[in-house]
């Protein structure tokens, strides 16, 4: 009796310790979300995207599935499912120090980047979905994690699952307390319409109430994959036909409108002929251009570019479209400068654009601005425009913030020189940044136009690069446009 009692205790041991031992088979979801530099065209992007999964990602070690997608406001996200944690941070390593990937990650505005990594224990199944909700969280203080594991649960089964066109809902954590939920829909209209009901559903707000609200993050995508006939945008054939000058590429020629080109540039003659004539004239080695920051705003593109024309200059470039097709073109340009009294030279500084949502809003404010501080000489309304805190300064004579601002009024002052704003011709916004064109006196009271590029947060600016250049006398224009 004794033996048979030892037995089946050895029995119950090793049964337990089988159970104890079973864990569910885990894999790495690499998250990655970044915006692409204001200079770089969506569809050259999203053609490398599919080369570099062929070519690069599929290639490595411990390589599940590779995703990617972007949103209505210019998010791209990349999700990589790994093997382990090792195979995923060894992609990366490789990634970063591959001169192959070079253009593409070229593209990525680097101050937007962010990557997490999370152990997930789903097996990805979802293969017909074009578009994927991703939330990240983490939960509240002394959350029960066992609680929150059958509350997520729930979720999918009583809510998610219940759903047209929902196909796969996947979830996991990462030691930093993250977690992820990552939802595949078949269509954007499916996920679209069921967005209210889930914030009613009572199992989500159980769901919602147990995170950090300050935490979270949402981002629903398209699947690249799934978009169609991405053709060059007005800024793309904007950028490329300025990044000719130091290729060579006749191809942007054709971008602009042969039979009405609108020329603005007074030393330039009117018509496609007056730009031709001028790269004929191009010194040795021929014109150069890096294309800094790039917007657009409806029929409008601007950009700010470091020039070598006739010697480094700072310039700002206006252009307007119709059909597809360049007719008409504004720029100021002025000698490249030292950097100002902090440091700061005319072109380095902020990039990212952000706050599509917020594109009228910013350009009203700078219009303000313009309209009652520099032509209304309100100086009291100062700070209602400008950041009292943050204001970087780009100027090549002003130091930063208002004391900076207010120091160079005092010089001129001083000097009997002058910065009149006298009449504002044009305001382009898109997102954070503004662009205003203005008219007026300067130094000696010389007839001059302003270009302003202004940089907002959160309703205020922030941040100010301009060209302010000579308006030369009529007897030396070289067509009848006018500058403005």
């Amino acid at each position: 009796m004794k033996t048979k009692l030892i037995v089946l205790s050895l029995f119950t041991m090793v049964i337990a310790s089988c159970h104890a031992e079973k864990k569910e088979p885990t894999t790495v979801l690499e998250f990655t979300s970044f915006k692409l530099k204001t200079t770089a065209s969506e569809a050259e992007f999203n053609k490398l995207d599919a080369e570099i999964e062929d070519s690069f990602t599929s290639k490595q070690p411990g390589y599940i599935r590779r995703e990617s997608g972007v949103n209505e406001q210019g998010e791209y996200v990349v999700m990589v499912y790994w093997e382990s944690l090792d195979a995923a941070k060894a992609s990366m390593d490789k990634f970063m120090a591959d001169k192959a990937v070079a253009t593409y990650a070229g593209m990525i505005e680097s101050s937007t980047m962010k990557m997490s990594r999370f152990t997930i224990a789903d097996k990805f199944t979802a293969t017909n979905s074009t578009f994927t909700e991703v939330m990240t969280f983490k939960t509240k203080e002394n959350t029960d994690a066992k609680a929150f594991k059958k509350v997520n649960k729930k979720v999918g089964t009583e809510f998610s699952e219940q759903q047209k066109g929902f196909l796969q809902r996947i979830t996991g954590s990462n030691e930093a307390g993250e977690q992820i939920v990552v939802a595949y829909w078949d269509t954007k209209a499916n996920s679209d319409a069921v967005i209210n009901d889930f914030m009613q559903a009572p199992i989500a707000k159980e769901f919602m109430g147990m995170m950090d609200q300050t935490s979270i993050a949402m981002i629903r995508y398209q699947a690249l994959s799934a978009l169609k006939n991405v053709t060059l945008t007005n800024k793309d054939k904007v950028v490329a036909l300025l990044n000719s000058f130091n290729t060579g590429d006749q191809t942007p020629i054709s971008y602009i409108n042969p039979t009405k080109y609108i020329q603005h540039n007074l030393g330039v003659a009117d018509g496609l002929e007056g730009f031709g004539a001028v790269m004929q004239h191009a010194p040795e080695g021929g014109f150069k251009a890096d294309v800094l920051r790039a917007f657009q705003d409806g029929a409008y593109v601007f950009t700010h570019t470091s020039y070598d024309f006739f010697g480094p200059k700072a310039g700002f470039d206006v252009f307007r479209f119709e059909d597809g097709k360049i007719v008409e073109h504004w720029d100021n340009l002025l000698p490249v400068q030292k950097p100002n009294p902090s440091g700061r030279t005319q072109f380095d500084g902020a990039t990212a654009l952000t706050d599509l949502d917020k594109t009228e809003a910013n350009k009203a404010v700078v219009k303000g601005f313009i309209e009652h501080v520099l032509l209304g000489h309100e100086m009291d309304q100062l700070t209602s425009y400008i950041n009292p805190k943050e204001y970087v300064q780009h100027n090549p004579a002003v130091a930063d913030g208002l004391e900076g601002f207010g120091a160079a009024m005092q010089y001129f002052a001083a000097n009997n020189l002058v910065m009149e704003y006298d009449k504002l011709h044009l305001v382009l916004g898109q997102g954070n940044f503004v662009l205003s064109i203005s008219e007026g006196k300067f130094g000696k009271g010389a007839h001059t136009a302003y270009y302003d590029l202004f940089r907002l947060e959160n309703g205020l600016i922030v941040e100010h690069w301009d060209v302010i250049a000579p308006i030369p006398p009529k007897t030396e224009w070289k067509n009848n446009n006018g500058k403005f």
